[in-house]
């Protein structure tokens, strides 16, 4: 029997796809929100897609706040969008 393949959706363009695929948003326990490449990191998690427009709908529909159930700063988001695109140009 096959295994099976976790789904997630993505909170920008709100498709679902393979988790593997997506990159996961967390809030951790003392609630600092930061990118998590590995998926394995403690606290609440959001997934995005690996690409900065998806993150960018997801902060103008303000989707992360909604996930999280918490405000978040200018400069989280500003960090978030640097981190992703910096990852962008290493791969």
């Amino acid at each position: 029997m096959p295994k099976k393949i976790p789904l997630r959706q993505c909170v920008g363009c709100r498709e679902m796809k393979p988790k593997k695929e997506l990159i996961r948003v967390v809030k951790s326990p003392e609630g600092e929100i930061s990118l998590d490449f590995k998926g394995k990191a403690p606290g609440r998690g959001a997934y995005v897609c690996p690409n900065s427009q998806c993150l960018k709908k997801a902060i103008r529909a303000k989707a992360l706040e909604r996930a999280f159930s918490a405000p978040i700063s200018q400069e989280v988001y500003d960090l978030l969008l640097v981190r992703m695109e910096a990852d962008a140009l290493d791969s």
